[in-house]
């Protein structure tokens, strides 16, 4: 079809506009080939003939239908005005900032924080296809890591745009997708460490600008590395072209980087004091630009922030203070002042406080940093020049010195960043994300600018290469012939910037010469390339500047400053005083030969002024340009080694206003960042792609009956393309794909678009005329009913005479009194009957009064017999029960005197271990006072000396304190005489005091009583006049109500009077009905009575036999004597004594077999206690002659036995491990042997240790005794000290006496010692048979229970809960046993076991499902038999006898239960696991109301559709895997309230990941998903009643979903909409109802869009609600699950077990 055909009448094009760009307008008639002018309709209703040139018509306008698509390549007319058009709809109306072109990904600034960055949304995207959801960041983050996992391919993420466009914040959410989804399991926290990068380079290389208040004033390209598991396992950064100049200019309303002001900020701090810094106004670099502060931004708090990433990344504190040392000696340094001393010199004070601060800061000499900054050094071949600057030239260098110093630190810093997040093992692949600048032109464009247009001519090179490539591919793979589409290529631009003898290369040229200047680089510009380079220009009015034509705009560069800032260059001595600093920091950045740096830093290494001076060294010789176009190089390689994903962020406005669309500005950034070239491309060839299933679903009703009937939908395409584009050019076929050029996809939709139209005028006409049929014969039937009634009126006027009125009359009075005869007659009649019937009635209630009493009567005397018998028996229960109680009392008695035994017996343990201890202690003892002889022996004349010494000066100094004390003595009795003179005087103040108050108080009193009266005289008036007002005021509305009673009367009165006519007029009515109910009750009557009379004489003729039988068979004398005359009259008359005496045989029946079960429960309750006495009297003799065999070895022993022997049982997986307790069987033995062996050694080293104890006191003691009798000859001047050695050894004599009673008591505790051992042996031997008996049995047990049971096999023939049941019939045997060790055993190896095959089979659903039922029923059994009354209510008799009798289990109820919990949270989570991916494509994606499509074109980003997919889920799918749930459940003998709360959490699930996904699926919001959603929830619905599941409140867990359906589908035009919809979506928070309303989309031209007005005022509603701000439902929220109690019917006496269990060796109780 011809493109002209389009401009047809109604059909819109876009017009310029200067203010809008472009501006829509319809075609008010046809166009026609030749025609210069189209007619055209404005939209504010101006007509316009709008000049044209044939060659070139307005562009056309999308149908409204494809108008806010998600993906621009969707529209059918490719074109700038389309493109603007779609994103102002999203992004202004819908608020929408995300929008695919292509694979570009189009980001608008909102310039307001959205709720769309959550973990809940991480995860939404995580694992979806890049078109199935709406685009966002993290589905290009997404797509991103899932090719790196599929394909072990490199990607890289290039995010640009201008400044303020939002790239810093985008690459920010992108690096933390990647965090999230590829978190590791180790605790190195690598994901942190990456993002913790970004707030200190923030810091350092962020500023406010005039367009952004986070402006990133560098690029940054981040490779983030994974493993082969795709986790984090490092990262790495390169950083390309800080604004250096920065640091020492900014301009109006800017800031200098965020680090200054944040060291300002905490510059009072404790840890910042030594900085000597104040506030930012005080620096000249942080006031320049007149803007310190940020709104909203807190720098305190952000320095804060910072210091906490530099501590996350392993930065120490110290290294932290050197760097904001030196970012504080900058600072410094731009406030040191420069005077000029006339024009040609310049001076710096060396007193001047900021040089001082300065040089203390970096270590420098003071002196020659004030002598360099206003110097310079000429170095010639022949001699050294100082040469003074001036001012100026002083104040460049010292702000070039201010720049390196910064420069730097800035890559030091980033250096320091790539170390912290090195990694060890090797990298398998990596995401590259690149925040770089996007294209810049400002009213003046330096270097700066350049460098950064520059990059992005390679960068938008390489992505026109990429898009070429995949449209290349797309047609290849769907093999449709390639033809070649010619695309912008910008390689001569870079050409002329990078190329021999380019500008670059001229510039590098020209910073070599040492007169080099920007006029003459300016000047080889001019001549190499003006006239000779289509892309340079030379402006016209200018001469210092040039243009470069670049692929986004023409721009003009000022040369201004180019030189200097290639060069970069520092004065030599300016950098030999850094390099010589003191401070290690800063002198290491200006080393000749520095530590080479990281390759992935973009350090600017320093050069001379005069690079000549040393031709050798190329690292002087690298400018900022050679080396920007080397970093660039590297860049563009790793770029084309990877696969690059593109986002282009947008600047919306200038002003930083939300949701603000600025045409002008958004149309030159689309055309700067290649948006627009992606769709020129893609317009060229085929940019319209349709699968055969979604064009089949869309243009159905194009097609005709015979296409319809083909069953290859492939051929039924090809077939009506054929049929409706005759130019066969206009499309291709594809494998998959039909390919249709611009505007193809627009004609059809017009196409289908009239034909609707036609089926609804021919489905109006029909209705219409059905309506208008229908309205016709309405009124002709009423036409006819008036004719009929005018002409019968007609007819009677004719007919009615005199004669005929008086004929009337006359028949009229006769019938009157002929049917008052009959009325009287019909009314005797009936009184006549009514008063036989009440008499017969009476007679009857009579009777049966006289009967009632009879039987009370009767009823009475039979009680007081039987409440006599009642209370001897009662006695005689009470006595029987007060014996028992007393029994009771005395084996509780019993059992208190064993406890106190088995104290004593503890007590004497503790006692043989204390001597022991002593035993060892007085061993030390004597060692000890043996060396204390020796040194005594040796000091004792030294000690004597010393006393005779002591004792002098002892005597002198109480001579001195006896003088002292006399007269203190003094002191003190005058200071007391003086206390009693102060304190009779303080008595006299107090005294006057306390009259004072008192008299003060009285009159107060006096007042105040005085008030009071007052006040209650006046308060009786005021009550007075109230209670007068309220009696007037009472008795006006008795009055009234008074009035208001007449009239009900009245009203009542009227209305009864004409409810009493009614009524006798209907009476007269039905007299004569009544007398035919009258003729049939009287035969009814004479029926009854005869039919009473029979019975009456069957009843008597029965209660003579019964009498005669009762008379025969019963004590008539004994009954006589109890009963008088009268009362065997009233009992024989009617025959009630046989009722009465089988009465009582079943009442004394009941109490026989009541008091003999309590009969037999007392002698077994006596027996068990008997036994128990018995068994406890042989306990305690055990136990103590156990406890009298106990030491602290054997004790040990014993402990290690019991430990192993309860790990024995408790081990859970008894099959694997047998011949591990075989071997702790055998280390056991081989353990007592050796102990046994130690045992006899230890005792014989007693025994030896004794006697050589032995020998040594007695050598001692000999000793001790020669050396007295030598002292007592030799020196008869020493006997006081002679009788204090003798002292000595007598006390040493006693000491060794009670060593020697102790060691006696150890030989007697080492024979008994070894008697226990031998008992000891014999005790385990015993142990161990038992032991292994019991592991046998319980290994046995639950490997067939809980290993070997297979659901399938239990739950089909057997009750529920079957394994449960045996294991509680396990337990009762072993309390019957009263055996502690073995329900211990069991209980602890159950537990085991079941958690052991939880975690075996956690993934099992019928598994799970098996044993949380089973361990519910078994938690059950254990409370319906524990003998506590609340849950032994419903129990039978004979479940009440199996309760448990010895031991309590409310323990391990509650490890159950633990247990229980633990199981449902698995189940729930398998449960969930299986039915989520079923969710999205069954509830949302398939449409289960035939015929009504949601299907609409997706553009390049293509979803998989589930039409006419065999293999896709549907609706059905849902229900059949909840089917197969509950089925399980049920089975599996799950409690129908578990059953309830596992439904209820999977309905929430549905609900919950439905409504998160048609959040993020705007072509999902729609009024037919809407249908569709309200349908499945209807399936829904009805699959619960089907279940029985009503009351399960799983229902209300769809209200969310139900609501939001609803809302797709209701009305959204008027405030009485907006009304309802603030009333009906209560479920709904006010984020998820704005989000629905902004992402609904019609599929069709009837429907209409939701406009930006109604949105506000449903907004404007909702502001009163306080609900969350969360867009996203949690999907991982459980509910709280209780267990309810539900008793066992089954008694346990009659479960059987299966053979095929093989618990054969379980024997009955």
């Amino acid at each position: 079809m011809a493109v002209a055909a389009l401009y047809t009448q109604y059909n819109r094009v876009w017009i310029p506009d200067p203010e809008e760009v472009w501006k829509s307008a319809e075609i008010a008639k046809d166009y026609r080939v030749g025609d210069r002018v189209l007619r055209l309709l404005l939209e504010d209703g101006m007509e316009l003939d709008y000049s044209i040139d044939p060659e070139s018509l307005p562009p056309l306008r999308n149908p409204d239908i494809l108008v806010g698509e998600n993906d621009l390549t969707a529209l059918s007319y490719l074109h700038e005005p389309a493109v603007l058009h779609n994103l102002r709809i999203r992004f202004a109306e819908s608020k929408l900032i995300y929008t695919y072109s292509g694979i570009i990904l189009v980001a608008m600034n909102p310039y307001k924080q959205l709720p769309i960055y959550g973990d809940a949304i991480i995860h939404a995207y995580s694992g979806q296809n890049m078109g199935d959801m709406d685009p966002h960041i993290f589905a290009v983050a997404e797509e991103a890591y899932k090719q790196m996992a599929r394909n072990n391919k490199n990607q890289s993420i290039i995010v640009s745009g201008e400044s303020g466009a939002g790239k810093t914040v985008s690459a920010r959410y992108a690096m933390r997708y990647f965090a999230t989804v590829s978190k590791s399991s180790s605790n190195t926290h690598v994901e942190d460490k990456v993002l913790a990068s970004n707030p200190i380079t923030e810091a350092v290389g962020n500023a406010k600008t005039t367009r952004n208040d986070n402006s990133s004033r560098f690029g940054k390209y981040t490779e983030i590395s994974f493993d082969e598991r795709n986790q984090i396992i490092g990262a790495n950064m390169r950083t390309y072209l800080l604004e250096k100049s920065r640091v020492v200019f900014q301009s109006e309303n800017e800031r200098n980087y965020h680090i200054f002001y944040q060291l300002c900020a905490s510059a009072q701090q404790l840890e910042f004091k030594h900085l000597k810094l104040g506030s930012a106004e005080e620096f000249n670099y942080t006031r320049m630009g007149g803007s310190t502060v940020i709104e909203g931004v807190n720098d305190r708090a952000d320095m804060a922030e910072t210091r906490k990433t530099f501590t996350l990344l392993g930065f120490t504190e110290d290294f932290q203070m050197d760097v904001f040392k030196i970012l504080a000696a900058i600072l410094h340094l731009g406030n040191v002042q420069i005077t000029a001393l006339g024009q040609e010199k310049s001076s710096v004070s060396e007193d001047d406080r900021h040089l001082k601060v300065f040089c203390e800061l970096l270590g420098l000499e003071r002196g020659k940093v004030a002598q360099w900054l206003c110097n310079r050094k000429i170095v010639t071949t022949s001699e050294t020049v100082v040469k003074p600057m001036t001012r100026p030239q002083a104040v460049n260098a010292r702000d070039a010195l201010a720049k390196k110093i910064y420069a730097h630190l800035f890559d030091f810093i980033v250096e320091r960043i790539n170390q912290a997040l090195q990694f060890s093992g090797k990298q398998h692949t990596f995401i590259g994300v690149l925040d770089i600048y996007g294209f810049e032109t400002f009213d003046v464009n330096s270097f700066e600018q350049f460098c950064i247009n520059y990059a992005n001519e390679k960068l938008q090179q390489q992505f026109n290469l990429h898009v070429f490539k995949l449209e290349q591919e797309e047609y290849m793979k769907e093999d449709i012939p390639w033809t070649l589409i010619d695309f912008y290529d910008n390689q001569p631009v870079i050409d002329l910037i990078e190329a021999k003898m380019g500008i670059l290369e001229l510039l590098d040229e020209e910073c070599l010469l040492p007169h080099g200047t920007d006029e003459n680089w300016l000047q080889k510009l001019y001549n190499n390339f003006v006239n000779k380079n289509s892309s340079f220009e030379k402006p016209r009015m200018s001469n210092i500047s040039f243009i470069i034509q670049h692929f986004a705009d023409k721009v003009e560069y000022k040369c201004e400053g180019f030189l200097e800032k290639n060069r970069d260059t520092v004065y030599d001595m300016l950098v030999e005083i850094m390099r010589a600093g003191k401070f290690q920091l800063c002198a290491n950045f200006f080393q000749e030969n520095p530590v080479p740096p990281s390759p992935f830093s973009s350090a600017i290494t320093v050069k001379s002024a005069k690079p000549v001076i040393k031709p050798n060294n190329k690292q002087f010789r690298t400018t900022v340009g050679n080396k920007f176009r080397s970093s660039l190089h590297l860049l563009m390689e790793t770029l084309n080694a990877t696969t690059p994903h593109y986002v282009r962020c947008i600047k919306p406005n200038d002003e930083k206003l939300p949701f603000e669309f600025d045409s002008k500005r958004i149309v030159q950034q689309l055309r700067a960042c290649g948006v627009l070239e992606t769709i020129r491309i893609s317009a060229q060839s085929y940019p319209s792609r349709w699968t055969y299933i979604e064009f089949y679903s869309r243009y159905g009703v194009l097609m005709t009956k015979q296409e319809l009937s083909f069953s290859d939908k492939k051929e039924v395409c090809k077939v009506v393309l054929h049929r409706l584009i005759q130019d066969s050019n206009q499309y291709q076929f594809g494998k998959t794909k039909i390919f249709f050029r611009a505007g193809q996809v627009a004609y059809l939709e017009k196409l289908r678009l009239d034909k609707l139209r036609q089926s609804c005028v021919v489905i109006q006409k029909h209705i219409r005329g059905w309506l208008q049929r229908k309205k016709f014969l309405r009124e002709r039937q009423a036409a006819l009913t008036i004719q009929q009634y005018f002409r019968g009126q007609q007819t009677v006027r004719k007919a009615v005479t005199a004669i005929a009125l008086k004929e009337a009359w006359a028949a009229i009075i006769i019938q009157k009194y002929c049917r008052g005869h009959l009325v009287r007659n019909l009314y005797q009649l009936i009184r006549v009957a009514t008063i036989t019937i009440q008499a017969y009635t009476r007679g009857l209630l009579a009777r049966r009064r006289y009967r009632k009493m009879l039987e009370e009567h009767k009823a009475v005397i039979l009680q007081k017999y039987a409440r006599a018998w009642l209370a001897r028996r009662r006695f005689q229960s009470i006595r029987r029960f007060v014996l028992s109680i007393q029994l009771t009392y005395r084996v509780q008695r019993l059992q208190k005197k064993l406890e106190d035994q088995n104290k004593e017996n503890h007590g004497l343990v503790e006692k043989l271990t204390s001597l022991a201890a002593l035993q060892a202690s007085d061993m030390e003892k004597i060692q000890k006072l043996e060396s204390e002889l020796d040194r005594a022996a040796a000091h004792r004349h030294n000690y004597e000396e010393k006393g005779k010494k002591y004792k002098a000066a002892m005597e002198e100094k109480l001579a001195k304190l006896q003088k002292h004390n006399s007269e203190l003595e003094i002191q003190k009795e005058q200071i007391e005489l003086q206390l009693q003179e102060k304190t009779e005087e303080l008595k006299e103040k107090m005294d006057n005091l306390t009259k004072q108050l008192f008299d003060d108080v009285q009159k107060e009193e006096e007042q105040r009583i005085l008030l009071e009266k007052s006040f209650e005289l006046k308060t009786q008036d005021y009550e007075k006049q109230i209670c007068s007002l309220k009696e007037d005021l009472q008795a006006l509305r008795d009055e009234k109500m008074r009035l208001r009673h007449q009239l009900e009367e009245e009203r009542l009165s009227s209305d009864s009077l004409k409810g009493e006519v009614a009524q006798l007029r209907k009476q007269a009515k039905t007299i004569s009905e009544f007398e035919k109910e009258i003729e049939l009750l009287q035969t009814q009557k004479i029926d009854v009575e005869k039919h009473v009379q029979s019975q009456k004489r069957e009843m008597r003729e029965k209660m003579s036999e019964i009498t005669k039988q009762l008379l025969e068979s019963y004590d008539i004398e004994d009954v006589r004597s109890r009963l008088s005359l009268e009362d065997l009259e009233h009992l024989n008359e009617d025959g009630e004594l046989w009722f009465a005496y089988e009465g009582l045989k079943k009442a004394t029946h009941v109490l026989e077999s009541h008091f003999q079960s309590q009969k037999d429960c007392y002698e077994k309750e006596i027996e068990a206690l008997n036994f128990k006495v018995v068994h406890l009297s042989q306990e305690i003799n055990h136990l103590q002659k156990l406890f009298r065999e106990e030491t602290d070895i054997n004790e040990s022993i014993r402990h290690e036995v019991t430990r192993l022997t309860s790990e024995n049982v408790m081990i859970p997986d008894f099959k694997q491990q047998i011949s591990e307790l075989e071997k702790q069987k055998q280390d056991l033995e081989i353990r007592l042997n050796e102990q046994t062996e130690s045992m006899k050694g230890k005792l014989e080293e007693l025994s030896n240790q004794f006697n050589r104890n032995q020998e040594e006191e007695g050598t001692q003691r000999k000793t001790i005794e020669a050396q007295n009798e030598i002292h007592t000859k030799e020196k008869e001047k020493l006997i006081s000290k002679i009788q204090e050695m003798q002292e000595a050894s007598e006390h040493l004599k006693k000491q060794f006496e009670t060593e020697n009673e102790v060691k006696s008591t150890f030989r007697q505790e080492a024979s008994r010692l070894t008697m226990e051992n031998r008992d000891l042996e014999e005790e385990l031997d015993m142990k161990d048979r038992v032991i292994k008996k019991l592991q046998d049995q319980v290994k046995t047990l639950t490997k067939r229970i809980e290993k070997d049971l297979k659901p399938r096999g239990v739950v089909v023939n057997m009750i529920p809960g079957l394994p449960a049941h045996i294991l509680f019939m396990c337990v009762r045997y072993a309390d019957s046993l009263n055996d502690a060790n073995r329900l211990k055993s069991l209980m602890s190896s159950t537990i085991n076991g079941i958690k052991q095959v939880v975690k075996e089979h956690v993934d099992d659903f019928e598994m799970l499902s098996f044993w949380l039922s089973n361990t519910c029923h078994f938690l059950n059994c254990l409370k319906q038999y524990s003998g506590e009354e609340e849950f032994m209510k419903l129990n039978s008799p004979h479940q009440n006898k199996n309760c448990l009798n010895n031991f309590d289990l409310s323990e391990y109820r509650q490890i159950l239960s633990d247990v229980a919990i633990r199981i449902y949270h698995q189940f729930i989570v398998v449960m969930e696991n299986n039915i989520q991916p079923i969710i999205v494509p069954g509830m949302l994606e398939y449409e289960s109301l035939q015929g009504i499509s949601g299907l609409k074109p997706t553009g390049f980003r293509k979803r998989s559709s589930s039409i006419d997919d065999t293999d896709a889920y549907t609706m059905t799918s849902v229900l059949q895997q909840l089917s197969y749930f509950y089925s399980t459940m049920c089975q599996n003998g799950l409690d129908p309230e578990l059953v309830k709360q596992a439904v209820k959490q999977l309905f929430f699930l549905i609900g919950a990941v439905t409504l998160n996904s048609l959040f993020l699926r705007k072509d999902m919001c729609s009024c037919r998903k809407g249908m569709q959603i309200r349908c499945n929830i209807s399936y829904l619905e009805e699959w619960l009643k089907d279940k029985n599941l009503q009351n399960s409140l799983a229902k209300e867990t769809l209200e969310p979903l139900s609501q939001a359906a609803w809302l797709l589908q209701v009305k959204k035009t008027t405030d009485s909409d907006a009304k309802e919809i603030y009333e009906r979506c209560t479920s709904l928070s006010a984020v998820q109802i704005i989000k629905i309303l902004n992402s609904y989309t019609p599929i069709d031209d009837f429907e209409k869009r939701v406009t930006p007005s109604f949105v506000r005022k449903v907004q404007a509603l909702l502001n009163s609600r306080e609900d969350s701000s969360q867009l996203m439902l949690d999907t991982k929220y459980l509910f709280q699950v209780t267990f309810p109690f539900t008793p066992s019917p089954h008694a346990l006496e009659m479960i059987q077990i299966p053979s095929s269990f093989k618990l054969g060796f379980l024997n009955r109780l």
